[in-house]
């Protein structure tokens, strides 16, 4: 069994992969056929997201009550940037979807 049990891993590491790849293929051709003003909207969006998981790491960690407040304000601030973004998206330009 230790040969076929190897093959059976082998093929689904390799399914794996092949679907790893048609979505980064999806992805890809998604990104490229956007037109200027949703790249925009996308990257705005894909910064304001990192932006916010940044600021939730470091409240984790925060135990000073003056930076807990100034990070939950930033993160409130991050909240509106992005509804703001998206109901650009609701007015007109196709909401990009995350990938």
């Amino acid at each position: 069994m230790g040969d076929a049990g190897e093959g059976l891993i082998d093929a689904e590491a390799r399914i794996q992969e092949r679907m790893e790849d048609l979505e980064r293929e999806r992805v890809h051709t998604r990104v490229h056929t956007l037109g200027p003003e949703e790249r925009r909207t996308l990257e705005s969006l894909k910064s304001l997201r990192l932006a916010r998981r940044e600021l939730e790491a470091q409240l984790g960690p925060a135990t000073h009550e003056r930076r807990r407040v100034q990070i939950e304000q930033a993160l409130a601030e991050l909240d509106r940037r992005m509804a703001l973004v998206e109901g650009l998206n609701a007015e007109g330009v196709s909401a990009p979807t995350k990938g």
